[in-house]
């Protein structure tokens, strides 16, 4: 009897964890996209995700479809960036520490580890929405962006969340106050100080061009040629007069054509063959791993840059120095010549 019933009670676990999987799995590109937008990493954005469904596997059996069950992840998701942000510092750009460097252009010296937790970049791969769903491909591009995603990190975390849920996802108050616990007169004032605080951190946001755009991967591929031919008067094609250049871990960052391609022309450059980059996609923004030559004459990942491409050139490049982005982005960390 007991060898019985153990055998029952394990075909109902079973089943009721296919159903839990045919229910949820769906939704993970979308909830790794809000746990990225919460938090700042794709790292952290990865493990919260994990803990949102492993958080909602133990609770399944009591859900019972009292609410949609998008709504119930999104509630248990946003609960855990929440907890998660509680004892953090933001994530940042060099542009959310100070203004750009004014002095004369030299070598910026790396931020120590751990003093500064910096903003990472998004692979698109780990959150395209069907391709055919065009609105859908826009709108998670648009709400990406590495400019929103730094100016959202500078938000409370409560206030975050609401306008992402309000905002970006298009829940309507009383849903947000759902998913927050709180009521619809807090989460409309809420939305009101998080709109007032982002127009005063991003005014007027920039036009973008789409990465599938010809001018856009054109852009990109300049900057990859400046690179690897040592070029710096490739740039000069591809950045915009008032094109900004910040990296992380650098604290410091430059602000103006000229100043940018002195900075790489005079200190990172190197000599034709030192870098090679592989065009790839981030934040919906073209992009590209970056690998470095060492003293032995291998291809080490560096990290990865990403561009702001806009109709009259790249207005901002960023620059992540950071090696073990590289695998995140699908790449190896040694690149066969």
């Amino acid at each position: 009897m007991t060898t019985g019933g153990t055998g029952r009670a394990q075909v109902r676990e079973a089943a009721n964890q296919d159903r839990f999987a045919a229910e949820t799995a769906r939704f993970r590109r979308e909830l790794l996209a809000h746990c990225y937008r919460m938090v700042g990493s794709a790292h952290d954005a990865e493990d919260l995700v994990q803990e949102t469904y492993l958080r909602a596997w133990r609770s399944y059996a009591g859900f019972e479809g009292r609410a949609s069950i998008r709504s119930w992840l999104y509630k248990i998701a946003t609960n855990v960036c929440l907890t998660a942000l509680e004892p953090r510092r933001i994530r940042v750009l060099p542009s959310g520490l100070a203004g750009p460097y004014d002095g004369p252009n030299r070598p910026a010296s790396p931020v120590a580890p751990g003093e500064v937790s910096w903003l990472e970049p998004l692979p698109d791969r780990w959150i395209a929405p069907a391709a055919d769903d065009p609105a859908a491909v826009v709108v998670a591009r648009e709400s990406l962006r590495l400019a929103l995603i730094a100016s959202l990190q500078h938000l409370p975390a409560r206030q975050r969340a609401i306008l992402i849920l309000r905002d970006v996802l298009a829940f309507s108050a009383a849903e947000a106050a759902e998913v927050l616990g709180t009521s619809v007169a807090a989460v409309k004032s809420g939305l009101q100080r998080a709109r007032a605080r982002l127009d005063e951190l991003e005014p007027e946001p920039e036009e973008l061009l789409e990465p599938t755009d010809q001018r856009s991967r054109a852009l990109l591929d300049g900057y990859i040629t400046a690179f690897q031919r040592s070029d710096a008067g490739v740039l000069e094609q591809v950045l915009r007069t008032d094109a900004t250049l910040e990296a992380t871990p650098f604290r410091e960052w430059q602000a103006g054509r000229m100043k940018c391609i002195h900075m790489l022309d005079a200190y990172v450059l190197g000599t034709p063959g030192d870098w090679r980059m592989i065009a790839t996609t981030a934040n919906g923004q073209p992009a590209a791993v970056v690998y470095h030559r060492d003293a032995d004459g291998a291809l080490l990942a560096n990290g990865v840059v990403v561009l702001a491409p806009t109709a009259t050139g790249v207005s901002r490049v960023i620059a992540f120095h950071d090696p073990a982005l590289v695998a995140m982005f699908g790449f190896p960390d040694v690149l066969a010549e």
